[in-house]
């Protein structure tokens, strides 16, 4: 039976980790986000309490996932990944509300894509690497740039 692997220098609080995630060292993940099986979720990341993350899903290193995001089954998230949550930020002032972000299944979000808040991206979509993403992007296409463009359908 497989059993969650925690490492020692994480700092994981919820109680709601699914069967055998791995979680690596200097990961920061605060209460009340869930966390689905099998996830493999890599050194220095960050995820926020109002997060959901699907099974099987891989978070390479230094990714910050904010409150406000969906994450569901079978994604990969690449490294330095950074999900925002907030269109003015301001110091000291929450946003009137958190805008929710949306992967949806099997979608890829290649290493340095930055996610603006409240958008989608389509089932078995590609978001090439260092993309800014500012729109919903639907399920199968490659999209990339700044601000990322639809290449073409895979």
């Amino acid at each position: 039976m497989p059993t969650n692997r925690i490492h020692t220098l994480a700092d994981v609080s919820p109680n709601t980790i699914g069967e055998g995630t791995r979680v690596w060292q200097h990961t920061v993940i605060l209460n009340g986000a869930v966390i689905g099986a099998d996830c493999n979720i890599c050194s220095h990341c960050f995820i926020e309490s109002d997060v959901i993350v699907g099974s099987r899903v891989t978070i390479k290193n230094g990714v910050h996932v904010f409150d406000g995001v969906r994450i569901e089954d079978d994604v990969f998230i690449g490294p330095n990944v950074t999900f925002t949550n907030d269109k003015y930020p301001r110091s000291k002032r929450k946003p009137p509300q958190i805008l929710i972000t949306t992967i949806k299944r099997g979608a890829s979000l290649c290493a340095a894509s930055v996610i603006l808040p409240g958008i989608t991206i389509g089932e078995y979509s590609l978001i090439g690497a260092g993309s800014v993403v500012t729109k919903s992007i639907p399920p199968r296409v490659l999209a990339y740039g700044n601000p990322a463009r639809i290449i073409k359908s895979i």
